[in-house]
């Protein structure tokens, strides 16, 4: 798939962002300069799909740290509703709630889905320099293979891992 114009691609900046967490904690993406990042876009909380995906990425952490990679997962779900999930998982990574202004960093990352209100299913890996170097996408029901994760992340550049 081409993207459209003003739609990030691999090697492009990613877009700018600024979310809250599900303890209502401000995260930018300035924040993650310096460091791998993993930013996943899901539709739902508590979905099945959703919840299935997100806990093998959480089965994944030693991983992830060994790459000095950092994962936030975003969703237009309330922080609230984030924080219940979070809570009810064991999760301690960042869920970021692109909630209001409604989907406005699915937007910019081009993966909103107008018509249902919802992020679709795609992953940004990102350089130390904040850079697009993989991207991740899945059908709707069909959620990512972690060992997708784990190439991507192996194929950044040295500097990038630990």
């Amino acid at each position: 798939m081409i993207p459209a114009a003003g739609i990030p691609g691999i090697g492009d900046p990613a877009p700018a962002f600024e979310l809250s967490n599900q303890y209502g904690e401000t995260v930018r993406s300035a924040d993650l300069a310096g460091a791998p990042a993993v930013l996943v876009f899901y539709p739902f909380a508590f979905s099945r799909v959703c919840s299935g995906e997100l806990e093998a990425l959480a089965g994944l952490d030693p991983e992830f740290s060994a790459a000095g990679a950092r994962l936030l997962a975003v969703s237009c779900d309330a922080k609230y509703s984030l924080r219940a999930w979070a809570s009810e998982k064991g999760w301690e990574f960042d869920l970021l709630s692109d909630f209001w202004p409604h989907g406005a960093a699915a937007r910019a990352f081009g993966v909103f889905e107008e018509s249902r209100g919802m992020a679709g299913r795609s992953s940004f890996i990102l350089d130390s320099d904040g850079r697009i170097a993989q991207i991740l996408r899945s059908g709707q029901d069909e959620p990512r293979r972690a060992a997708d994760y784990l190439q991507a992340l192996s194929a950044l550049p040295a500097r990038d891992r630990n």
